[in-house]
């Protein structure tokens, strides 16, 4: 078992089957769960993609400022989203935002974060890093690293990391563990290249996996071998 993690769910997994909006079902999945691991005094930390509401231009002829931040501030509902239902769980909670939102939620303070571990609380962090040009996946990888979490999930709606969509191809080769520089080597486009090199830094594992699986972020919390271990390998 972890003592501290850092569980990022992609947007698009929180829209369910359409990946689209918030699915109430797919929302109650993934609470109960993280309940369940900070029960089990895990200390839990949360980063929500946007892709759900917003994803990159979306074939627009938008600026890539304007567009991110339009997706840094679709992060914001699934936080509240996610925030609203564990608290109905009498689960207390807070939520951070990289950008400034103080009627919403408060700003990320680092000593905040690690005071609200310290209190027991769910924290969830939105907006990614705040700056443009950076996914979600490398906000995880961040924040990972500055709470000192021990590792990073990768809740995501692929079961592991393959050298090609299993969707489209049937013989795709499926990785149980690999390490960081063959996810990079490989260009395997799983998670952006920074959010691997953070992590591969900072020496925080990595585990993805099918958010959708039942009970899977408590196997991965628990340290049950699940989807692809993403590590530093002699």
């Amino acid at each position: 078992m972890y003592k501290r993690v850092l569980l990022k769910i992609s947007g698009e997994a929180l829209g369910g089957a359409g990946g689209v909006g918030i699915d109430p079902a797919m929302v109650e999945h993934v609470v109960n769960q993280i309940i369940e691991i900070h029960d089990r005094g895990v200390e839990v930390a949360v980063v929500m993609g946007g892709g759900n509401f917003w994803r990159g231009r979306q074939g627009i002829n938008m600026e890539r400022v304007t567009a991110d931040q339009m997706g840094m501030l679709a992060t914001i509902m699934n936080g509240l989203a996610l925030q609203d239902a564990i608290e109905k769980k009498n689960v207390p909670t807070r939520l951070q935002t990289a950008l400034s939102i103080p009627s919403v939620a408060e700003p990320f303070i680092l000593r905040k974060a690690l005071r609200h571990f310290e209190m027991g609380r769910v924290v969830l962090f939105a907006c990614g890093t705040g700056n443009p040009y950076f996914s979600t996946d490398t906000g995880a990888a961040l924040r990972a690293a500055e709470i000192g979490a021990d590792v990073l999930l990768m809740a995501k709606n692929v079961d592991a990391v393959y050298d090609s969509d299993p969707k489209k191809n049937p013989a795709a080769r499926r990785f149980d563990r690999i390490s960081y520089l063959d996810v990079i080597n490989l260009r395997l486009a799983h998670m952006d290249t920074t959010a691997i090199t953070t992590c591969m830094e900072n020496d925080i594992p990595i585990i993805t996996f099918d958010l959708a699986g039942e009970g899977n972020i408590v196997r991965a919390a628990m340290g049950e071998k699940i989807g692809t271990y993403i590590g530093n390998f002699a």
